[in-house]
């Protein structure tokens, strides 16, 4: 016979045990405390916020402001469970604008600790202090403002006082909790002081988060390699705003320990806009490294509810997909621009740009697309070129009206099957050493933000040589994000990829589950480029591939394409699904190592560079360069010491 229960009766718990429940969901650490009085201190108008702490806030915590203070009447209603000046109605809640609206704070404070609030107002003679415990009222000296002070926390719940960390860790925690309010309200000076020593202090840096006082902040707050390491947003999405900066996708970090998102000034935890974040550096980040980025979203407070969790670290949007949308794309066009755009010239003028590679030699055909075409049509003014192994042209333009010194070309149509090569000349010599043109062509490329090329390196490596000194470049990984961006830039435009026909049909061996994927997803691979068929149980053949991939090793390619597939093709996202396949397409696309390429063939591949998205990562995520300033050199060689 299974054990019965024995029943207890239903009562009502006591008003000092339903005040510790309740302090449990608002008071977790110190840590909490210190927002939660932070707040109340913000949104009474404080321009000064002093945080002092004792034993890392376990021992005792006080918060000074110079806020507006609160009248002598109101100082015992304050500490009463839901009283609050934050709101008066159910219309309120819908459009919250304050930090405080719950009204649960310091009676949560004061349930688990010894509380007491000094405050005065403009046009009080002198403050009034009262304690939580006692209830006593009683004349103070201060000045306007409130301080707000609680000591020994957790004094009456024992059992919770031991789950507390070492004071050093409480200390980091409400550190960390003091900066995120510091980084949203540059406008006001913080400073944090711990037994006596200070701690951390940020002064007042402005009155607007849209002028020079947030980088500021931001440089304060998470130090200058920050703001030098990232790019500032800002873009409007009708309801939505986003302001801020996001990192480079080079300086992301092995943790996710700098990243801070505010919606309507409110620090807060939100997985939907992550991902979105996530999603915007989707192939520019190496292995499981993490971005960095603050980031203030502003919206209408009808569109959010803040009113989900008691800590108020959670928020719920009315149209949460719209949100992720808008987040998506602001970050993603912060992103695209290469940063050699980004890189000081010499000159005003905007840099040449040039297909890579334009000589005869080379049979792999370019796509590429200017960083500001998202905003006209995808294929508007590119052309893809293409050509034989043996003295014929490649091509030679990746923009409207640039072009390269080169063989004379026939433009194929995106979406085209194929064309004829055009003829072929070899490629320019340069002047003569010492004459007017060489040294005027010598300048024009240093002024360019990736320089010109001098040499190769271990058949990987581009040496080139810019104005700040010298440019090193890996050449396949450069190569690669070059066609991939051209893939998608085709895939955008049209309903399929451009193929190539094959005069014969490539066979390989192939598994029962490429046999099988091949069966379930030809409609894929077709719209991918690729035309693959069944001929036995264990046989396949490539009868088309990518037009863009002339060279690609059919076999490897068609593997690593089937078994992307497979993996992606079930999470039902087919945007994501086909840029991964255009990943792997463009790998096996681009230019191998040790391939011996000309002064001409890199110095394309660096204009080629400059016009191309996100080219400073490879699709994996891997720097396609780097720059070595002359400064940076002459370390190297203790020169000026």
């Amino acid at each position: 016979m299974p054990h019965r229960a024995e029943r207890r009766p239903i009562r009502e718990l006591p008003d000092e045990l339903i005040s510790q429940i309740a302090a449990g969901e608002v008071v977790e650490r110190p840590a909490s405390v210190v927002r939660e009085l932070v707040d109340n201190a913000l949104d009474a108008g404080a321009t000064q916020i002093v945080v002092r702490l004792a034993a890392g806030g376990v021992r005792g915590i006080v918060v000074e402001d110079d806020g507006g203070g609160i009248p002598r009447d109101e100082l015992p209603l304050a500490l009463r469970r839901h009283a609050t000046s934050k709101i008066a109605r159910l219309d309120d809640l819908e459009r919250v604008s304050t930090m405080g609206f719950r009204g649960e704070a310091l009676a949560a404070i004061a349930s688990i600790a010894e509380l007491s609030i000094t405050s005065r107002t403009a046009d009080a003679p002198h403050a009034w202090r009262l304690d939580a415990r006692s209830g006593e009222l009683q004349p103070a000296a201060r000045a306007v403002g409130t301080t707000v002070e609680a000591r020994e926390l957790f004094f009456s719940t024992p059992a919770r006082r031991k789950f507390l960390k070492s004071d050093a860790t409480e200390l980091a925690h409400a550190l960390e909790a003091t900066r995120r309010h510091a980084l949203a309200r540059p406008d006001v000076g913080f400073a944090l002081w711990h037994e006596g020593r200070m701690v951390a202090q940020w002064r007042s840096a402005g009155p607007d988060l849209a002028s020079d006082a947030a980088p500021r902040r931001l440089a304060d707050v998470l130090g200058h390699s920050f703001v030098e390491d990232s790019r500032p947003v800002d873009a409007d999405a009708g309801a939505v705003r986003l302001r801020g900066r996001v990192g480079q996708p080079e300086a992301a970090r092995s943790r996710a320990d700098q990243q801070y998102l505010f919606v309507n000034g409110r620090h807060v935890r939100d997985r939907l806009i992550a991902h979105a974040v996530r999603a915007a550096y989707e192939d520019q980040l190496h292995g499981s490294r993490q971005p960095s980025y603050v980031l203030f979203l502003d919206i209408e407070p009808q569109r959010v509810d803040v009113n989900v969790h008691p800590t108020k670290i959670e928020v719920r949007f009315r149209d949460g997909r719209a949100v992720h949308e808008a987040v998506r794309r602001a970050v993603e066009d912060v992103l695209a621009p290469t940063r050699a755009t980004l890189v000081p010239t010499a000159t005003t003028g905007a840099p040449a740009h040039a297909t890579w590679p334009p000589s005869a030699g080379w049979t792999r055909p370019l796509f590429a697309r200017e960083a500001v075409a998202r905003d006209t049509d995808p294929l508007a003014g590119w052309t893809t070129l293409r050509g034989t192994a043996q003295g014929s042209g490649v091509g030679t333009r990746v923009g409207p009206d640039v072009e390269l010194p080169g063989p004379a070309q026939r433009a194929v149509e995106p979406g085209s099957g194929s064309a004829a090569a055009g003829s072929a000349t070899p490629p320019q010599e340069p002047d003569a050493p010492g004459s007017a043109s060489t040294d005027a062509s010598t300048h024009d490329a240093l002024a360019r933000p990736l320089g010109r090329a001098v040499a190769q390196i271990g058949g990987v490596y581009v040496l080139a040589e810019n104005h700040l000194g010298l440019v090193l470049v890996d050449m396949h990984a450069a190569h690669e994000r070059i066609v991939y961006e051209g893939l998608k830039a085709a895939a955008d435009g049209a309903e399929r990829i451009a193929s190539q026909p094959l005069l014969i049909p490539h066979a390989f061996a192939a598994t029962p589950a490429e046999v099988a994927c091949v069966e379930e997803s030809a409609p894929a691979l077709q719209a991918l480029g690729l035309d693959i068929d069944v001929l036995g149980p264990a046989t396949l053949a490539v009868r088309s591939r990518p037009a863009a991939l002339p060279e690609a090793d059919l076999t490897e390619l068609a593997r690593s394409v089937l078994t992307d597939l497979r993996q992606i093709g079930a999470s039902g996202t087919v945007q994501r699904a086909r840029d991964e396949l255009l990943a792997t397409m463009a790998c096996h696309g681009a230019v191998r190592a040790n391939r011996r390429l000309t002064l001409a063939e890199m110095d394309a591949l660096l204009r080629a560079m400059e016009a191309t998205e996100r080219a400073d990562t490879c699709n994996h995520g891997r720097p396609t360069w780097r720059q070595l300033t002359l400064k940076e050199l002459d370390a190297l060689f203790l020169r000026g010491r």
